[in-house]
């Protein structure tokens, strides 16, 4: 088995897109700014981000709701500088909601939401003994 990605429900897809393309600096994959579907992938590593209508996907199951609530879902992307990712997507327009800090003594971390309230955690590894 293989993980081929993780995929978020958005309402508002071009704003979502803007985010992980724009803000987070992840590559597209098609260009596709208005949905329903696009994957994202990081400049290193082989699984992406997905993002999918949530309308479409209420259709296609008959089942979820139009609008997620409480925290559904986070997404971890693992960066060497978080000091300087970080400034970097609060440059694009991106807020922090917490951190950069100490997570344990081999991590330090950020979080923000992406414009449908999905969590975002930025993780740098520490090197331990040097």
């Amino acid at each position: 088995m293989e993980l081929a990605q993780v995929r978020l429900l958005v309402t508002d897809f071009p704003a979502c897109y803007h985010f992980y393309a724009e803000v987070l600096g992840l590559k597209p994959q098609s260009g596709a700014t208005e949905g329903p579907y696009e994957k994202f992938s990081p400049a290193t590593g082989s699984a992406g981000i997905a993002l999918q209508d949530r309308a479409m996907m209420a259709r296609v199951l008959g089942e979820l709701g139009d609008a997620a609530t409480g925290h559904r879902s986070l997404v971890v992307l693992r960066v060497d500088d978080l000091d300087a990712y970080c400034a970097g997507v609060v440059s694009r327009g991106g807020v922090l909601v917490h951190g950069p800090v100490p997570m344990t003594d081999r991590m330090r971390v950020a979080h923000l939401r992406d414009p449908e309230g999905n969590l975002v955690e930025l993780q740098e590894w520490l090197l331990l003994g040097g």
